[in-house]
């Protein structure tokens, strides 16, 4: 059995470690606008990350105790690719200093995902 509604909010509000405005600001950069996988055919539109980005904006500002299907969804969505990013990414903090880290695919990455490695 997969995690409860209620497990799931609370991961959320672990990984996003960003503020509604702190994650738009970031989206408007172009470092955010070239992170991120964009498809099969490697076309030039919004990456995965950078739309996750977007959403995860709507979500923070409702009310994420009382999220809809939609929201809920793409919540376990952002849990599972933080998780796993993290867990991928773990010595990278430990072996780079604040300059090198922020340079890295996997920074920026999680960044348009909400999650700002130099918070956690």
């Amino acid at each position: 059995m997969g995690k409860s509604d209620e497990q799931v909010i609370e991961e959320f509000q672990k990984y996003v470690n960003m503020t509604p405005e702190e994650l738009e600001e970031w989206l408007e950069t172009d470092e955010s606008k070239r992170s991120g996988w964009t498809g099969n055919d490697g076309g030039g539109g919004e990456s995965v990350g950078h739309d996750s980005g977007r959403k995860i904006v709507k979500i923070l500002r409702s009310d994420s105790q009382n999220p809809s299907e939609d929201e809920l969804a793409h919540m376990r969505k952002v849990c599972a690719y933080c998780a796993r990013h993290l867990a991928q990414e773990s010595k990278m903090k430990e072996s780079k200093d604040e300059d090198e880290l922020t340079e890295t695919k996997a920074y920026r990455s999680l960044k348009n995902w909400g999650h700002d490695m130099l918070k956690a």
